[in-house]
């Protein structure tokens, strides 16, 4: 056996001067193996700190036990890079391989670091679905120093060294025996820690998304493989047997329904849900507006969010469709409604392909869109005009619009609120939000919520303007959370089952006109009772606004209207007033 070793992976038996010449600053050939290896280890190890110290802070980790757990763990992650990168080790395509894998492990380690996320399948598809804005307000120097200092040495290493050319056939038993190896010492190394390792992962499950650069690599697979779990080819109908209620016959005025998605809106931000700050105060102000303060979202990402929020299928059927089906916005459609949405981030991720659509992002409004970047408030710049070039056999009957806000988007909270808006300081004016306290963050988190107040506010006024021609109303309800540095952790997107509620907990307010509330047959009194404590989540958000449009179709569910109790009750009460 030793023999063949030496035959088949020469680099394990050279001699002394051969190791001298891996680590000298300029080798003349190395067999692959060796760039394999020694790449591999710098990723288990420098590239991991994000790993290292999230062990480190584990309870009960201290001691020669802890310290002989960390090693094993160390190697798996070694053997497991090893494995992988075998399978990679082909001639030419070696080091352009290294130094990608390099540099998705450095800027990896950098995020992980910097903000407390993990990676996974849905934060590389909110990447992948990002748009030059939104990726510009992540970029600072310390994303430059610390790729610099993790890749910077196997960068300048690997443009050094050559590597030594070998056959095919060769190169494929090398590649085979590599592999087995690398499986071998991570099998010994995992039974050697089992109970530990299987008790630390089942137990802290956020482990395994910070093995840097595994954790990237797992993910792009499971994105690349989403074609076999999901038919993306077929869109299956839904609600095709859609159509108007009795509310619509020989109506004077037809409906105006303004569905406002919040962005990274945290309901516990809210001065109208109870927060200590008045970052509401002109929402608060009104009496005619009804928030329910126990609303959860269906994700933590505007890419996973968005889409099921619109859906049908609530959160678990969401997430294991097997194919795709048409949403909210395509049912309003199949109705005969009027339907618009109005973007002012990074598109709808899908929800608004079949329907008329509109950006706002490119508009240059010297007060609205300082820095080339426009503020929510330029959605309703302009929108009668938007409305009108709608078809008018769909406006007779009604209209909905659904403007996504770019809302409290970060990290550069800043930038998302004017002057005027600037309640609280000083705010953080940095997108590297480690560089600033955490009073900072939120103080800068905060203003963003109180331009959200004034756009709400403001938003209900200009449908109060058109009441002489529609009955208005309006929803408005956040994708997702945010974490502003709770437990070192910045930002939204963690998966589901380990974020924090602060990524999840999300708020839901309606504002109902006196004519849609005598047309709806509810009223803001019974909602405010109704949603004060109830606790409800996206789910309920498609069968909601169907309810409140009063569009009956099979698909429809009244269990999941969080609306139906106070119209099924009839019950006329005044509106109550907000403390």
């Amino acid at each position: 056996m030793p023999d063949i070793l030496q035959r088949w992976l020469p680099f394990l038996f050279a001699r002394s001067h051969v190791s001298l010449a891996v680590v000298s600053s300029a080798p003349k050939t190395l067999h692959p193996a060796w760039l394999v290896l020694l790449t591999s280890v710098w990723l288990a190890t420098v590239c991991n700190v994000p790993l290292w110290r999230e062990v480190a802070s584990l309870p009960g980790n201290t001691g020669l036990r802890a310290w002989f757990f960390e090693l094993a763990f160390a190697v798996i992650i070694a053997a497991g890079n090893v494995a992988l990168l075998s399978l990679l080790a082909w001639g030419r395509a070696l080091k352009p391989v290294l130094v990608l894998v390099v540099l998705m492990a450095a800027f990896g380690a950098y995020f992980m670091l910097s903000y407390g996320i993990v990676i996974d399948a849905t934060m590389l598809t909110n990447v992948f679905q990002t748009d030059v804005r939104e990726a510009g307000d992540l970029l600072n120097w310390r994303m430059l120093v610390t790729v610099l200092v993790l890749a910077g040495p196997p960068l300048w290493w690997l443009r050094r060294c050559s590597v030594r050319r070998l056959g095919t056939l060769r190169q494929i038993g090398h590649n085979i025996l590599l592999l087995l190896v690398a499986v071998v010492v991570l099998v010994a190394s995992l039974l050697l820690v089992f109970q530990d390792f299987a008790s630390t992962m089942r137990n802290h499950t956020q482990l395994r998304y910070l093995i840097n650069p595994l954790n990237s690599i797992y993910a792009l697979g499971h994105i690349a493989t989403k074609p076999l779990r999901l038919d993306s080819s077929t869109l299956m109908p839904v609600g095709r047997d859609a159509k108007l209620g009795a509310s619509y016959v020989g109506q004077a005025k037809p409906p105006l329904l303004v569905l406002v998605v919040g962005e990274t809106a945290r309901s516990g931000n809210f001065g109208l849900n109870g927060y200590v700050r008045d970052t509401t105060p002109l929402l608060s102000a009104r009496r005619d507006v009804v928030s329910a303060p126990n609303a959860w979202s269906c994700g933590t990402s505007t890419a996973s969010s968005l889409p099921c929020m619109f859906s049908h299928l609530g959160r678990e059927g969401f997430e294991g469709r097997k194919t795709n089906f048409e949403n909210l916005m395509d049912v309003l459609h199949h109705a005969g409604l009027a339907v618009l949405w109005l973007d002012n981030q990074s598109g709808c991720k899908g929800v608004c392909d079949r329907v008329g659509q509109a950006s706002t992002t490119d508009l240059r409004d010297p007060l609205l869109c300082p820095a080339g970047e426009c503020l929510d408030a330029i959605m309703l710049k302009g929108l009668e005009a938007r409305l009108a070039a709608l078809p008018a056999e769909q406006r007779a009957r009604g209209t909905v619009v659904v403007m996504h806000q770019m809302g409290s988007h970060g990290p550069a909270y800043y930038k998302r609120s004017n002057v005027a808006h600037k309640r609280f300081g000083p705010e953080c004016t940095s997108n590297a939000l480690q560089e600033c306290g955490q009073d900072q963050v939120v103080n800068a988190y905060d203003n963003s919520i109180v331009a959200t107040d004034d756009f709400l506010h403001s938003t209900i006024q200009w449908l109060q303007a058109q009441a002489t021609q529609t009955q208005t109303a309006m929803v408005y309800v956040s994708d997702h959370g945010e974490s502003l540095g709770e437990g070192n952790i910045y930002l939204h997107g963690l998966p589901y089952a380990i974020a924090p509620d602060v990524q999840k907990h999300v708020p839901w307010i309606t504002w109902l006109s006196p004519a849609m509330q005598e047309r709806s047959g509810m009223t803001t009194g019974c909602l405010q009772k109704e949603l004060a404590q109830r606790r409800i989540t996206h789910d309920a958000y498609f069968h909601s606004v169907l309810g409140l449009m009063d569009v009956q179709t099979a698909i429809y569910q009244p269990a999941q209207d969080i609306y139906a109790p106070c119209r099924a009750s009839g019950v006329a009460q005044a509106p109550a007033k907000r403390s």
